[in-house]
């Protein structure tokens, strides 16, 4: 079945307001670029964002932030955008940050159809509080839900039109589990290829677990920090 559609902008047609979405990537590395700038262009609002972060402020899932289309966050590390800190502390912005293990693990049960783990991560800690605990012989853990969503938003090297999908190196990083874990999963990609084009051995992400594929453009590929020195020096 070809899976293509035409541009970021019919991929994300039909997501409500209020939709949860995963959208991969660490940092500014691997993001659904267009796949963002699509739903700011639709104003979409009261959006629910599960990402590892969210980016800067001027670019990737800051741009949703900076036009207001995002009611809560679910995260692991916000340190790097100004504007997330004034939302959260002005009580504008609801926000639940995970230890980034337990992120990464709840994503993949929810992929895996897994409802719920164990976990001695945050345990004693507020992470755990109002969560059941238990022991396990002499370690102590937290009962963690698993994480789904109604929609998510994974980019990709290379991807055919069944939505077969390669990584290149550190994009591979949210962007597999997440792909599991959306009821739709939409893929953009830097290079679009015919059915057969990419190994069997070669797919990390099988097309059975992408509804939509799209070929990407003009991707910026920005550095979140850039350190350095000047020419000579030691």
């Amino acid at each position: 079945m070809d899976k293509t559609v035409r541009d970021a902008d019919e991929a994300i047609r039909d997501i409500p307001d209020g939709a949860s979405i995963l959208m991969g990537g660490f940092g500014l590395c691997g993001i659904p670029e267009n796949l963002i700038q699509a739903l700011v262009r639709r104003g979409t609002r009261d959006l629910t964002v599960i990402s590892n972060n969210a980016g800067v402020g001027d670019f990737g899932i800051g741009l949703l932030l900076r036009t207001r289309q995002v009611r809560k966050m679910v995260a692991t590390y916000v340190g790097e955008n100004d504007l997330f800190e004034q939302q959260f502390l002005s009580g504008e912005l609801e926000v639940e940050l995970v230890p980034q293990g337990t992120f990464a693990e709840r994503i993949r049960a929810g992929g895996a159809g897994i409802p719920a783990f164990f976990t001695p991560t945050g345990y004693g800690t507020s992470v755990a509080e109002g969560k059941e605990t238990r022991a396990f012989g002499a370690r102590h853990c937290v009962l963690e839900p698993a994480i789904t969503a109604d929609f998510a938003f994974v980019k990709a090297h290379r991807g055919d039109r069944l939505g077969n999908l390669v990584y290149r190196r550190t994009t591979r990083n949210f962007n597999p589990m997440m792909a599991t874990a959306g009821r739709v999963t939409i893929a953009e990609v830097e290079r679009l290829v015919e059915p057969g084009a990419i190994e069997p051995d070669a797919v990390h992400t099988p097309g059975i677990f992408v509804q939509r594929i799209l070929q990407g453009r003009a991707y910026e590929k920005r550095i979140e920090q850039r350190t350095t020195r000047p020419a000579g020096g030691r």
